[in-house]
């Protein structure tokens, strides 16, 4: 197995770079794939401010990606989660952030928007200090 850096799988979901692209669809065709959280949060904000994906837009290409059978990520139904929350509203990184503290009662935040946002959707509470 190997592991791409955020640039690969870009290259591969815009097909901005005709070169570039075909070398990551060889890479894909040829190899298992792990991607780490990491790179799926950064993919996330280039496709979102330089590409102008909307949030549906970015689900739809992820869930794509995720779907090939030689890409595996560290933890599938925590990432689906991710994308579900995205899709209803919330933040893409703010569904990570609470999607990865499942485990604690609270998360603390000031953002307005994701305590609004969050409430209801897990037992994880999200609110201010």
């Amino acid at each position: 197995m190997v592991t791409v850096d955020t640039n690969i799988v870009v290259r591969l979901l815009t097909q901005d770079d005709e070169l570039q692209f075909q070398q990551s669809v060889k890479l894909f065709q040829s190899q298992d794939i792990f991607i780490s959280d990491t790179v799926i949060l950064e993919t996330e904000w280039v496709l979102r401010f330089a590409y102008k994906f909307k949030p549906f837009d970015v689900c739809l290409a992820l869930r794509k990606l995720f779907g090939l059978p030689n890409v595996h990520l560290a933890n599938a139904s925590l990432v689906a989660q991710v994308l579900q929350w995205h899709e209803s509203g919330l933040d893409f990184a703010d569904a990570f952030h609470l999607a990865h503290s499942q485990q604690c009662s609270e998360l603390y935040t000031f953002d307005e928007k994701f305590i609004k946002t969050a409430k209801g959707l897990t037992q994880c509470r999200v609110r201010k200090p």
